[in-house]
């Protein structure tokens, strides 16, 4: 792109893909001068493969450390929501949150608060990275073919939801196995390959390598209201802080224009760490309730086979027997938990991924 240069009297050449850390100006005579000192940045787009690779990068630890922030809360939960033997008396109390962990720590230690962490590392890792790198590219995919940005949000976050799932569901599904079983009498607990082996042992398919999708046609019902929801409430959330509240959400236009002048691409204003951690909590609380049911009875299909490893459990029967046990509340035991899991998971989760995404300058 030629501009004329005063200093230089005659027109330079700047790369389409530069740009410079200030704006151009308009000169007496209407052609536009270079200003004082410009620094040329190459940008980053978000089609090249090197924003690929950062979002799936920053995704990943993004996922992994909201994950490690909540895992002794995930433990509880799987044990309330796959209804335990040894821990349903805790299930429905007051405090029966605190009351599970402290009978957990004191019966295994630290280590039974974490047991299957490693392996939902291993998950998350992947499916975060994945999650969010989707997220972004079908985002700007989708936007050049809907013009309602809700609708467009709500179908990126679903369609993410349901690739990254489908890629770390085995995974997961050894993850809540190591959750689910409490060793008894002093014996240790079972290393990853042990319950993989169990798993694969089980006789309820006839192909061992199926016995690790129990719940999977479920899971894909349930992630497109928690995936699209999440990420539709968490967009609109932060537009708000950008926009009709930015005075006290948003960080102050000096310290934005500081930042722009250091030659920095990324232009869209940064939020208070208050406000992007509200936004991706509520967001959180609104997918979770919306999806719940759902993961309640994945969470007891995937547990099935350690109580009948002959048997396939059903969609159909395992709603009847919550509905003929409980009622209505049936499908909503351990919310409660979830959402003292997922609150803070969501809002560490979105706060780390927007962080990174400032520090490494991608829009």
């Amino acid at each position: 792109m030629p501009i004329a240069d005063k200093r230089l009297g005659s027109a330079v050449d700047v790369p389409h893909n530069y740009a410079s850390n200030s704006a151009y100006t308009h000169s007496d005579g209407g052609a536009l001068e270079l200003p004082a000192s410009p620094v040329l940045v190459p940008q980053t787009s978000s089609k090249s493969s090197q924003y690929v690779v950062k979002t799936m990068i920053i995704g990943g630890i993004a996922g992994c450390t909201a994950k490690t922030m909540v895992a002794p809360l995930d433990r509880v939960k799987i044990l309330f929501q796959t209804h335990n033997a040894h821990f349903a008396k805790y299930a429905g109390t007051h405090f029966g949150l605190f009351k599970a962990g402290t009978a957990i720590y004191r019966e295994y230690g630290i280590r039974g608060l974490f047991q299957g962490h490693s392996m939902q590392l291993a998950r998350i890792f992947p499916y975060a990275a994945i999650k969010f790198m989707s997220y972004e590219q079908l985002k700007r995919a989708l936007g050049r073919r809907i013009s309602d940005q809700n609708l467009r949000n709500f179908l990126a976050g679903s369609l993410c939801g349901v690739i990254s799932v489908s890629v770390s569901y085995p995974l997961d599904m050894i993850r809540v196995r190591m959750a689910y079983i409490t060793p008894t009498g002093g014996a240790r607990a079972q290393r990853v390959r042990d319950v993989v082996k169990m798993i694969y042992q089980e006789t309820a398919h006839r192909f061992g390598v199926l016995n690790f999708f129990r719940g999977f046609p479920l899971t894909l019902m349930g992630i497109v209201p928690y995936g699209g929801v999440s990420f539709l409430t968490h967009e609109y959330l932060t537009s708000l802080g950008r926009g009709r509240f930015a005075a006290i959400a948003a960080d102050p236009v000096g310290k934005q224009q500081v930042s722009n002048r250091r030659g920095r691409r990324r232009k869209v204003p940064e939020l208070k760490a208050w406000a992007e951690l509200a936004a991706g909590g509520i967001s959180g609380a609104v997918a979770q309730t919306a999806s719940y049911p759902f993961e309640l009875i994945r969470r007891r299909m995937q547990i099935a086979g350690a109580h009948s490893p002959s048997t396939r459990a059903s969609a159909v029967q395992i709603v009847q027997d919550v509905w003929r046990t409980a009622g209505v509340r049936g499908f909503f035991v351990g919310l409660t938990i979830g959402y003292v899991k997922v609150v803070p998971m969501f809002a560490v989760s979105f706060y780390t991924y927007e962080k990174l995404k400032a520090l490494f300058d991608l829009e």
